[in-house]
């Protein structure tokens, strides 16, 4: 948004007004004269266009063409689903790294189910690094994801990977999970907003927040129901840690631009140590729900063993959610 001030005003005293609303500016040069134009920058707080008119010396008030209307659009907005809810307290989400057979995925599932979480996750597809590591079985798993999940009262949260497996996907999961590797597959994003089905968008290891929100309004300008933005890690420079965790970004999303965010603290430390303490932060900045590995057995797990969770880290996770009479989660921050 910018401003435009008139020519008989002092432009120190309009900046001092606005100043005091919380409102900074940065003027503009014209060409040929001293600005008469002050642009109001992000952090600004948000304060309504007639009273920024009111006061004396301002011209006009201008906002700049939104890049995504149907993100904006979505702005303060739950995620109501026929068995499901998104936004009214946080959530759990967890399972393993990938779906390695049946037995482990029911296995894991009841691990999920007992600590309180809403969902299961588990990769059916997998992407890797290494063409010669464990990448997932398929159709068959996600069989036995949907199949472990209901039998256990749990929705499902699965990667999509390929438009060509697009309606398998949205066949057998509650949330199509975009992953960080395809947040800018233009091609995939349209495949999955073509569904309908409601996306879980992680963002890129080297994404901006502006790349991440504009992937998102390529899912609903596809079709999709809704986007739910996923903080997973950003690449760091810095060894003990897999990834750097943005907890500026998901509060932005949470508190700025009013979207629903889940964050992956597995991913975001690569460190099965700081998950709990990544997910207090989380939840403190007002996270709508947390993304975790969990394996009935780690180490045996054919990937992301070192950052999984077992039945007690799992439970003492789970500690953070009381469940309501909706069985939907309040948060608790206590121990």
């Amino acid at each position: 948004m910018w401003i435009t001030v008139k020519k008989d005003a002092d432009l120190s005293d309009v900046k001092a007004s606005l100043t005091e609303l919380g409102v900074w500016t940065q003027s503009l040069q014209q060409e040929g004269g001293p600005g008469r134009s002050l642009a109001i920058l992000p952090h600004s707080a948000a304060v309504s266009s007639e009273r920024i008119l009111k006061i004396p010396g301002i011209d006009q008030l201008f906002a700049a063409e939104s890049r995504m209307p149907k993100v904006d659009a979505q702005s303060g907005q739950i995620l109501q689903e026929e068995n499901w809810t998104l936004g009214q307290a946080p959530i759990l989400m967890a399972g393993p790294c990938g779906v390695e057979s049946e037995q482990q995925i029911h296995q894991a599932a009841e691990l999920v189910a007992n600590a309180g979480a809403t969902f299961l996750r588990g990769g059916a597809f997998k992407p890797r690094s290494s063409p010669y590591s464990f990448c997932g079985f398929g159709q068959e798993a996600l069989v036995w994801l949907r199949e472990a999940a209901d039998s256990h009262d749990l929705k499902v949260v699965t990667e999509l990977l390929s438009e060509q497996n697009v309606d398998q996907v949205a066949k057998y999961t509650d949330l199509i999970q975009i992953g960080s590797r395809n947040m800018q597959n233009f091609a995939l994003l349209k495949a999955a907003g073509q569904t309908g089905v409601p996306v879980l968008l992680k963002r890129g290891m080297a994404a901006t927040v502006e790349d991440w929100m504009l992937s998102g309004e390529h899912l609903l300008a596809a079709g999709s129901r809704h986007v739910v933005f996923c903080e997973r890690g950003i690449q760091s420079y810095d060894q003990p840690f897999r990834n750097l965790l943005d907890l500026s970004a998901v509060a932005l999303l949470k508190h700025v631009h009013k979207q629903l965010v889940i964050v992956d603290p597995s991913h975001g430390a690569g460190r099965k140590d700081l998950i709990l303490p990544l997910s207090k932060a989380a939840l403190a900045v007002g996270a709508d729900g947390l993304l975790v590995e969990a394996h009935p057995n780690p180490g045996q797990a054919r990937s992301d063993g070192p950052q999984a969770l077992q039945e007690e880290d799992l439970n003492r996770l789970g500690t953070l959610f009381e469940q309501s009479e909706k069985r939907a989660p309040t948060l608790c921050l206590k121990d």
